[in-house]
């Protein structure tokens, strides 16, 4: 059987099969659908350092393209994870990934500071994208400056594996990379919701109360696949791919673009099994190509 573990330095995935912030809770959520011990790791629901009661309804809409979201980061706090959620999944054997997001660089930084007590948090994810907060959010992924600011100062703060979550609604994403990178990112994670809007014509009325919302699903994976492709050419750093994955093909295309690990976000909603099918589906296509390690895949796209 092929080798698919994989390295972020040096935090070990037994397979490179995560799934997204935002889309599996805080994976207990899931305990009754999938063997949350098969996964690479999750990456929990955007947590801030107050809670938030999100944006209002409606908030989530389907298009024929794709999912619309504008939940705004609802929570109950970094506070009430480490007290109550914490205790429940931390002994979980899969990696733990907590996307942290917030308003000021002071909010980002306490909650950094709070997670790097946690013994079984091996790594966050800095949320520096979310296109559905007045306030912070995509602002500070939006600029290299921004995005160099809020990593240089999380970097001084949290001493594990720190990913940084980029957004796609840039001129160009490389650039946000490299800021990131040169300011102490282990990784980045790419790319984030597509900002994007749905009008319901006979009312004459925007459908989600925020007007806008983020876009995913399977209608954003080429854009996805070209940002991975491009930032896998200007970064050292892995990049672990999402956008629009819904099956083990899709995933081979990440990899193949440069991508080390990938999420699986909106197919969650549809089959729970997702994650679980894909990773087989790695499993099977490495076999078929004689590959020993899903390593031997990454960036292996050929252009001539």
């Amino acid at each position: 059987m092929a080798d698919l573990s994989i390295n972020i330095k040096k935090l070990l995935f037994k397979n490179p099969v995560l799934t997204a912030s935002g889309t599996f809770g805080y994976g207990e959520e899931f305990e009754d659908f999938i063997a949350l011990n098969k996964l690479g790791g999750f990456i929990t629901k955007g947590t801030t350092l107050k809670s938030r009661e999100g944006n209002a309804y409606p908030r989530v809409h389907e298009t024929a393209s794709g999912m619309l979201n504008a939940v705004g980061l609802q929570n109950k706090g970094i506070d009430y994870f480490i007290k109550t959620t914490y205790p429940i999944i931390k002994d979980l054997n899969t990696n733990i990934i907590v996307n942290v997001s917030g308003s000021t660089i002071e909010d980002y930084t306490a909650v950094a500071e709070k997670l790097n007590a946690l013994e079984k948090i091996p790594a966050i994810e800095l949320n520096i994208s979310c296109p559905n907060v007045k306030q912070g959010g995509m602002a500070f992924g939006t600029s290299c400056k921004s995005a160099a600011e809020v990593t240089k100062a999380i970097r001084k703060t949290y001493k594990k594996i720190l990913i940084v979550k980029l957004s796609p609604n840039v001129t160009d994403i490389t650039e946000i990379a490299r800021a990131v990178e040169a300011e102490g990112a282990d990784a980045v994670s790419l790319i984030n919701t597509l900002l994007g809007m749905a009008i319901d014509a006979e009312i004459r009325k925007p459908v989600l109360s925020t007007v806008t919302g983020g876009l995913s699903g399977p209608c954003i994976k080429p854009i996805a696949l070209r940002m991975v492709w491009q930032t896998y050419k200007a970064v050292k750093i892995p990049i672990i791919g999402l956008g629009g994955i819904m099956n083990a093909a899709d995933a081979i295309e990440f990899f193949l673009a440069g991508a080390t690990a990938i999420q699986i976000g909106t197919a969650n909603f549809i089959d729970p099994q997702t994650s679980l099918k894909v990773i087989k589906g790695i499993e099977n296509y490495l076999s078929k190509h004689k590959i020993n390690s899903i390593n031997e895949l990454v960036g292996k796209l050929s252009i001539e």
